[in-house]
């Protein structure tokens, strides 16, 4: 089992900054895979940033350059850091978590999610 709990969330203006953080408790010695998605209204979800195996963190093309996602072990948190937001960046954002339940099987979590509305 793997708990997740966004946090950072916020109104801005468009050219600011904010820090979203994610903390992750529970089995986080298996993780496969931590990331970011965000759902603005009336469209899907989609990725933000995802880490796998603590390999190379690949971004969306949207947010390439203004958005770094770093993972502190010793605090078992996962930050994403935007700056230069855009109107367009508004939506909610959700922590992803997938871990390795047993060979052949992977199990994924989501956060409850946290706002980010950013004002032009």
């Amino acid at each position: 089992q793997v708990q997740l709990v966004e946090s950072g969330g916020g109104l801005v203006q468009a050219g600011g900054s904010l820090r979203l953080s994610c903390a992750v408790s529970g089995s986080t010695l298996s993780i496969h895979a931590i990331g970011w998605y965000r759902q603005a209204p009336g469209k899907q979800r989609e990725l933000v940033a995802i880490n796998n195996s603590g390999g190379t963190t690949n971004y969306a093309d949207s947010v390439m350059g203004r958005v770094t996602m770093s993972r502190d072990n010793a605090k078992n948190t996962v930050d994403l850091q935007m700056n230069s937001l855009k109107p367009e960046d508004t939506a909610v954002y959700y922590c992803n978590v997938i871990i390795n339940w047993k060979p052949g099987m992977r199990i994924e979590y989501w956060g409850q999610g946290t706002q980010v509305t950013v004002s032009s």
